[in-house]
């Protein structure tokens, strides 16, 4: 009994001698129930609502004025036609927009009934579908508290007609399909690098590689090649699954899209190199992939959870998340059919990270070990 205390005592030195698997074992854990816990949730709030109609109406106004108080809505925009909405679910500055008819407010009070028209961005269906039903609940509010009109006469009926704009049959793949692109191709591309080469450095076969006549920088890209051209294929693969089986269309520039997408894996591929060189065993590389890359870019990236639902610290946090900004430009371009001006923004700082984290690693990867 007295040696199985001893092997204890033994082992539990082991791992507090081990700052890492401390980081991994005790703290990861504490930082990823924090994190998740406020990040985790299918509510959507403070939805950006654009408005078509004329303002000056009295029920367009009083309606905006509801849409704007409720709290899981925001009113942003103020348009005058309805073709401007298009162009803000391109720039992604608007959720959703609700379009009135002209004379609406006699409209209400007439036999015909008043036409309200709500239009969300159908390129994440489940979020557009929550928030097209607030909204419609807010109208319908309305649409009883006005029953009575300023005439005393009955009012007609207000029951608005939802729209979907690039997914009108609401196929849950439009937004599945991007976000599985991107968790791939960055598991392919980080985990898999990071575990080569730890498992070259255990076995002391890196070593060798490095004292020989080829530039350390060259070995290391060598080793990187083969996970730039399995994840071309893999990205291949996917676009053809995902066109002819699942049926999700490809409305944009495939040429553009392989560009987001091999700049997106030179990102993976530096942060699988900064995981080598931070890992002394495998298990630490798949530990520190998994629980550290993975949960988190499946959490704050927009594949499951929308990043406007969650606290203002977490949205700054999912920014450095790369797969996020890759979503978003493969929905943009598969989905809304955007070019290359849509996605200014995202691709630019997703080439940025990529230049910063390739810099970092590579200056950072021991070349004697």
């Amino acid at each position: 009994m007295k040696a199985f205390f001893a092997s204890v005592r033994k082992e539990f030195l082991h791992i507090f001698r081990d700052k890492r698997t401390i980081l991994i074992v005790m703290i990861m854990p504490v930082v990823q129930i924090v994190l998740f816990g406020f990040a985790v949730s299918t509510e959507v709030n403070r939805a950006r609502v654009a408005v078509c109609g004329e303002i000056s109406d009295l029920q367009v106004r009083r309606i905006t004025d509801r849409i704007d108080k409720n709290r899981y809505l925001e009113i942003t925009e103020i348009l005058s036609t309805p073709e401007e909405i298009e162009g803000l679910f391109r720039r992604n500055e608007a959720d959703a927009a609700v379009c009135f008819e002209r004379n609406f407010s006699s409209g209400l009070t007439g036999s015909g009934g008043a036409s309200v028209r709500i239009i969300g961005d159908g390129s994440d269906p489940n979020t557009a579908r929550m928030i097209t039903s607030y909204i419609s609940g807010v109208i319908q509010d309305a649409g009883q508290d006005a029953s009575i009109s300023l005439s005393g006469e009955k009012a007609a009926s207000m029951t608005p007609s939802v729209q979907l704009m690039y997914n009108p049959a609401m196929k849950s793949s439009y937004n599945f399909v991007p976000g599985v692109m991107g968790l791939i191709l960055m598991l392919i591309c980080s985990m898999m690098t990071a575990v080569s080469i730890v498992k070259e450095k255990e076995t002391g076969t890196l070593e060798l590689l490095l004292v020989s006549p080829v530039r350390p920088l060259w070995v290391i890209l060598s080793k990187l090649m083969p996970y730039l051209l399995l994840s071309a294929g893999n990205f291949a693969s996917i676009l053809l699954l995902s066109h002819y089986v699942m049926e999700v269309p490809i409305n944009g520039s495939l040429a553009l899209l392989s560009l987001v997408a091999l700049i997106f894996v030179v990102t993976s591929l530096a942060m699988g190199i900064l995981v080598s060189v931070i890992s002394s065993s495998q298990r630490t590389a798949m530990l520190i992939c998994g629980m550290g890359l993975t949960m988190p870019t499946m959490i704050f990236s927009g594949i499951i959870f929308p990043c406007e639902s969650m606290p203002l610290v977490l949205q700054w946090f999912s920014d450095i998340i790369p797969a996020k900004w890759f979503i978003i430009m493969a929905k943009k371009i598969m989905i809304q059919g955007a070019g290359f001006a849509s996605i200014i923004k995202e691709l630019t700082i997703l080439t940025g990270m990529a230049v910063f984290l390739l810099a970092v690693s590579i200056r950072s990867f021991k070349t004697r070990l």
